[in-house]
Parts: C-alpha cells; structure tokens; sequence
C-alpha cells in the first residue's frame, strides 16, 4: 500500500527557530559598580562616619578661624553645652527609629525636673524619692504619647505637637510660672546638682553630666545592636507590616520605645538641674528640635529603620561646635541659626541620596 495519500507533518519556521534560542533566563538584577553607588552604599553601611568626619573638619576650622577654640576649655565648653541636648538626643532617636517624632521631649524634661525641685525642696522629700517620682513621671508622659501613637493609631507629629502644648501648661500651672533658686537646692537638696560637679584634667573640665551622656549612649549602643528589643525596633521602623508579620509585638514595641524615651528625659532633668543650677518653667523650651537637628545630622533617616545613637550624639557635639565657634570667631547670633538649619537640610538631603543606594 502508498503512503503518497498519508498526510506530511510539517514543522513551523517559529518551532523550528526556537530550538536555536538562548535558553539563558532573564536577570533585571541591577549590576551598578559606579564609584557614586559603591560610596552610597559604603556610607549606607556605617552612617557615622559622615558626621564624624564634619565635626573633625569643623573642629579643624573654626581652630583656625579661632586659635582659642582648640584649647582644652572651649573644647570642654562644647561638652558641656551639648550634654543636654546630647542625651535627649539618644531619646529622640529611638522614636525615629520606629518612623516617629516626638516634639514634647523638652516639655518632659521640664516637668520632670520642676516635679524633681518642688518634691526635694519645697516639700522637703529625700533626694533618691524625689528623683524618682520626676523619673516616673517622665515614663509615664512617654508612654502616654506611646499610648496615642500605638493603640489610637494617631500620627506621631499630630500627638506629640497636641502633649507638647498639654505638657507645657501643665509646668506652667504646676511651678506657678516659679523658679527655685540654685541657693536653696543648694541648702536642702545638693544631691540634685551632682551632674553638674566636674573632674579636672588639667585645663579640660568633664562633667559628671558629660560622663553620663558617653555612658548612656554606650548603653544604648549596644541595646539597640545586641538585643532583641533593638532589633525589633529597627525592624518596625524599617516596615511595620513586616515586623508584625515576622512575630514582633509591634504595638507593645512602640509604646515601650516612648516610655522608655520619656524615661531618658526624666534621667536628663536630673543631668539639666546640675547643668544650669536652678529649676525652671522656662528653661530648655528647644531641646526637642535642638535634639531632632542633632539626631538628623548624625544621619539617622527620618523614615526610620536607619541610624546611629553615637552619630546622633556627634551631631549635638557638632551643633555645639559651630555655636561655639561661630561665636568666638564673632558671628552673629542669626547666622548661627542659619548655619544649624542649613545643616539640617543638607543632611536630610544626604539622606535622601543614600536610600536610593539599594533601590
């Protein structure tokens, strides 16, 4: 029998071509080895090293703009200003860590140490009790915020701009818009300026309120990098959905980082009383948005997820290096601030150049 009637199979010019392409899977991986994106991720990496180099340029600078600002007493000078600040910076950074911001802080710190002076002095409590009720009521403030911000689910600004002004009134009804004096803490509570006692090294004068912020950011460092606490509150700030999803108790999380920041605070009213000698309604009104500055210039991301506690503490040390500098060299007072918020921009800018580094 012919096969001649039986049917050709035929083969397509596309089937046939495609036994000759590239079996060779796709990849959109990017493969950017430019020497901009390798040194945006360098300094992604360690985001201290920024402002640890701009304030030794700074200190460089103004030394030789002003040869005093490099003696041991301007230098300790620095020091001393920005211990305050330095450590409200510390609390500053926690919560933007977790995406948030805290605007109260300075208002914390001043009821705490007004509670701190009035229970010490004016009601005559031991010292170690008084301090400890302004530390508790320090807590208790943050994590009233934290309350605000975790379980109401209101924005960090919009909450702690509302407590700022709530807090405020608060010290102004509480103190009666009055100071106590540096004579009578003196006389009945000196144990509330012990911060403000110093050890000598020769010309260059350290705080134990200076001491304390060094600790204190050391403690920190390595609760924040060594601890699960401060990874989960690395973890909710880089993306909240996430950390929850992974186990983490976010809300709780969050509501221990502003209590625990209201608790620096109470701890910086104590170092603020040694610092200035006398407790009062009006005193360290802008430590918030002094420690903000510092907490973005020592390049934690605004955004959250990213940053330093020790770059936070070299920014207040550089806000305080120009302050003093610009000073002694004899800049006016509005070009001092307008060097600090040029500073502030130019960070967040720098932020904003180093998170395109791993998109």
């Amino acid at each position: 029998m012919s096969d001649q009637g039986a049917p050709t199979k035929t083969i397509s010019d596309f089937e046939a071509k495609l036994a000759e392409a590239d079996k060779t899977v796709a990849s959109f991986a990017k493969d950017d080895k430019s020497l901009t994106h390798l040194a945006r991720s360098f300094l992604r990496s360690y985001p201290t090293i920024i402002p640890a180099l701009i304030l030794v340029l700074s200190i460089l600078a103004f030394g030789i703009a002003a040869p005093r600002f490099l003696g041991p007493g301007a230098l300790s000078t620095v020091l001393q200003q920005v211990t305050v600040t330095g450590i409200v910076a510390i609390a500053q950074t926690l919560i933007i860590l977790t995406a948030g911001i805290d605007l109260s802080l300075g208002a914390i710190l001043v009821v705490s140490s007004l509670v701190m002076g009035n229970l010490a002095v004016n009601l005559g409590y031991p010292w170690p009790v008084a301090i400890g009720i302004g530390m508790f009521v320090g807590t208790f403030m943050g994590w009233f915020n934290g309350i605000l911000v975790a379980y109401v689910k209101l924005p960090p600004f919009i909450v702690t701009l509302g407590t700022l002004q709530i807090f405020t009134a608060l010290k102004l009804w509480y103190s009666g818009s009055e100071s106590i004096r540096n004579v009578d803490i003196a006389e009945k509570a000196p144990s509330l300026l012990w911060f403000g006692e110093a050890i000598q090294f020769g010309a260059f004068k350290l705080t134990y309120g200076s001491f304390s912020l060094i600790v204190l950011a050391l403690v920190f460092l390595y609760v924040l990098s060594q601890t699960a606490w401060g990874r989960h509150v690395h973890a909710i700030g880089d993306d909240p959905d996430a950390a929850m999803l992974s186990g983490i108790r976010s809300k709780q999380t969050l509501v221990s980082v502003y209590a625990v920041a209201g608790l620096i605070c109470g701890f910086a009213a104590w170092v603020a009383i040694g610092r200035v000698g006398s407790v009062s309604p009006v005193a360290f009104d802008t430590v918030s948005f002094a420690s903000i500055t510092a907490v973005v210039i020592g390049g934690t991301s605004l955004f959250g997820g990213r940053g330093s506690i020790i770059g936070s503490v070299l920014g207040a040390m550089i806000v305080g290096v120009f302050t003093t500098g610009l000073s002694l060299a004899g800049v006016d007072d509005y070009w001092q601030m307008f060097a600090a918020g040029s500073l502030v921009i130019i960070a967040v800018g720098l932020d904003q150049w180093l998170r395109r580094a791993t998109q």
